[in-house]
């Protein structure tokens, strides 16, 4: 094409981002796919370097990246009611379908052909913690020091349960101390060149910030008071009503620390998750955990949606709205959950996003960012191991090993590392595998 497409006016880009939230399937590697074939190739709303600039900045917040890319490009067309419309819809369908099926699972999961599904699944969620280990590993360790930081993270939540913001917070001073020590050893990340053009773009490489794309303390102050007001209000609320040590309001005050600490993604913060929902507060079980996070990887949005499930749990079991109202507890729980987790992520890209990307590549924001990426691969080969552990072991060392589910995995990790086959077949494989086991099993 000779010429950019036409102005996309504020209703025709909510209809594109209520579709991308429909079908945002295959982790955040395949979301941003989708983004970039529907934006930047087919519908021209963004140029190519332009698109990645935007990822760039938004590999550099904790956070969901993909819908904090959705948010941002939804900000930069359509000022903040844009990017909270492309962010919010990234994140909606999703959660009304977990809440759905967390219901289903809580409710009727003691059914044998649905304690056969998730028999299946579980082995093959071990496999793909695994391969987020493996795939992230050989993309950040690629010097000695790296492999220690890593090494460090793993022994020191597997060996010393050190908590998980502890092990950030080292990894970043690591991470600084070296970058100002060996400067040399740190290269401008980012997501490759930029050399596939496809045509004119509505925001092409060289189209001016728009007027509020261009950094202001106004702005900036404003939205920052919208997102502490956002946030305060909901948890005053909650602690007026609940009181502090309530249910409803210790998920949203974990849930905010939770948010503020998914430097890496889903699998990085999901260590944390475990520490709190499950060891600190016990809102649900290590195996439902699990079962949890099955359900994220088989349903579109963020995988950080499983959330959502944690609290939907939470709610239900402890029974928060007493023993009558025990599907709206875990409704209004996941809810709460959500709304916590994801507020900081609109924040960042609306309140932050001129300024942070005014800094982008500078050596004193990479270097921490990482030795904490670093730091994430062993967290997350740790919570492969505790899950196979979980799955393989159900009964201790002593009850033996499960066969069966250790056959599923390894052909779950053989289809994923060896065919790089897409996680829906493998999951859906296994759900059959276990379902057939189940039916095989019975008298």
């Amino acid at each position: 094409p000779l010429s950019a497409p036409a102005p996309v006016g504020f209703w025709q880009a909510v209809r594109f981002w209520f579709k991308l939230g429909l079908i945002s399937f295959g982790g955040p590697a395949g979301q941003i796919a989708i983004m970039h074939q529907e934006l930047v190739e087919r519908r021209r709303w963004i140029s190519e370097r332009r698109f990645l600039h935007a990822l760039n900045y938004c590999m550099l917040l904790p956070g969901p990246e993909a819908q904090q890319l959705a948010t941002y490009i939804g900000w930069l067309l359509h000022r903040g009611w844009g990017g909270v419309a492309a962010g919010a819809l990234f994140v909606l369908p999703s959660f009304f379908l977990l809440v759905l099926l967390s219901w289903v699972y809580i409710a009727y999961g003691h059914l044998a052909w649905i304690a056969g599904l998730f028999y299946g699944i579980k082995p093959a969620v071990v496999a793909i913690v695994a391969q987020a280990a493996w795939r992230i590993g050989t993309r950040t360790l690629k010097r000695p020091w790296l492999w220690g930081v890593a090494l460090a993270s793993l022994c020191a939540i597997a060996l010393w349960q050190m908590p998980f913001p502890l092990i950030v917070l080292a990894a970043a001073l690591i991470g600084a101390l070296v970058g100002r020590l060996r400067p040399r050893w740190f290269q401008a990340g980012g997501h490759g060149g930029a050399d596939a053009h496809y045509g004119p773009a509505l925001i092409d490489d060289h189209t001016p910030p728009p007027a509020h794309a261009r950094f202001s303390w106004l702005r900036l102050g404003r939205a920052v008071l919208a997102g502490l007001l956002l946030w305060s209000l909901p948890m005053a609320l909650l602690a007026v009503v609940y009181g502090w040590h309530g249910g409803f309001t210790q998920m949203g005050w974990f849930f905010t620390k939770a948010a503020l600490l998914t430097f890496g993604g889903a699998y990085a913060v999901l260590p944390y998750v475990y520490q709190g929902a499950v060891a600190h507060y016990g809102w649900l079980s290590a195996g439902q955990m699990l079962d949890g996070l099955a359900l994220g990887e088989t349903t579109p949005g963020p995988l950080i949606m499983v959330v959502a499930f944690v609290g939907f749990v939470g709610g239900y079991a402890k029974a928060l709205l007493g023993p009558d109202h025990l599907f709206l507890a875990g409704a209004l729980a996941a809810a709460l959950v959500t709304w916590f987790t994801f507020l900081p992520s609109f924040v960042f890209i609306l309140a932050g996003g001129p300024l942070i990307e005014h800094s982008h590549g500078q050596i004193r924001l990479t270097a921490p960012l990482t030795a904490i990426t670093a730091a994430v691969v062993g967290v997350i080969a740790n919570l492969a191991l505790f899950f196979g552990w979980h799955v393989l072991w159900p009964q201790g060392w002593r009850g033996g090993a499960d066969w069966a589910a250790a056959a599923i995995a390894a052909l779950a990790a053989w289809a994923l590392l060896k065919r790089q086959v897409k996680v829906m077949p493998v999951i859906a494989g296994a759900a059959l595998a276990g379902l057939l086991l189940s039916l095989w099993r019975l008298p």
